[in-house]
């Protein structure tokens, strides 16, 4: 007895065979915000004294969509970074800013840096005026384990010496209630280090031009890079530049370059206010 053939089975259902989505359409809440977003955009070219069509050469942007951000109506990838924000809990601010995004607590205060930024001098002001601890992590570390930072690191290399600063970072976190932090100027650079101290502290980046750097290294009597300056001061750039992705990631940047220890302790002041 013969058998009909099977019919052939239907192939799934295609991106093309689905119905599309519904677009989530502006509420009252959110033209409001493209309303707010383009008068500050407006007032912001009137002060430059730019035209539309200045700006949209100057940016890039197409002079439609400049209009159409300018008129209201804004791009709705702009209001969908808007309530991913508004999920997150976070301003939208601080997902295009290009810093990361602080705290809510301000406990802890880290300041990370090359040698010379100003963190010990800073640091010690800083502590001193909340009334907290102050506490480099470099001799904390030499105090715990009886040598000194050479010697720790002849015995142990660096990844040794990183898991000491880190181990000592979480003392201090765990036992203190507030404090303000200076840190070893490699400490940023340590892949499990930095996301500690960017999570329980608010970090700032002290950082001064390569010359001011050197400068102030001597001037603490440490005499080493007269020996041969060229060679130290490309050391010293190649430093700066292989670290400087990492110390971006600080909640704040504050250059000290050209500046008073009085002035740049003023203007730290300043940047922790901030709302």
């Amino acid at each position: 007895m013969s058998r009909s053939p099977k019919p052939p089975a239907e192939p799934p259902a295609g991106p093309a065979d689905r119905p599309p989505r519904r677009r989530r359409r502006p509420g009252p809440d959110d033209e409001a915000y493209l309303e707010i977003l383009a008068a500050k955009i407006r007032a912001a070219r009137t002060r430059r004294g730019a035209t539309r069509n200045t700006l949209a050469a100057d940016s890039g942007v197409s002079l439609r969509f400049l209009a159409q951000l300018e008129g209201g109506q804004g791009n709705p990838s702009i209001l969908v970074l808007r309530r991913i924000a508004s999920a997150l809990g976070v301003d939208p601010d601080a997902l295009l800013s290009g810093e990361a995004a602080r705290p809510s607590a301000q406990n802890f205060i880290a300041l990370i840096g090359l040698r010379g930024a100003g963190k010990t001098t800073l640091g010690r002001r800083l502590a001193a005026h909340r009334g907290v601890p102050f506490f480099e992590l470099d001799r904390e570390v030499e105090r715990e384990y009886g040598a000194t930072l050479g010697e720790i690191l002849q015995l142990h290399g660096q990844p040794g010496y990183r898991r000491f600063e880190r181990e000592i970072l979480q003392t201090v976190l765990a036992q203190n209630a507030q404090a303000v932090i200076e840190t070893g100027g490699g400490l940023a650079a340590d892949p499990d280090t930095l996301p500690l101290l960017l999570e329980r502290s608010l970090t700032v980046w002290l950082r001064a031009s390569p010359d001011e750097h050197m400068q102030r290294v001597i001037d603490q009597g440490d005499l080493r890079p007269m020996a041969s300056s060229r060679e130290a001061m490309r050391d010293l750039k190649d430093i700066l530049n292989a670290r400087e992705p990492f110390y971006r990631q600080a909640h704040l940047h504050l250059n000290t370059s050209g500046k008073t220890p009085s002035q740049s302790f003023k203007e730290l002041l300043e940047l922790l206010e901030r709302p």
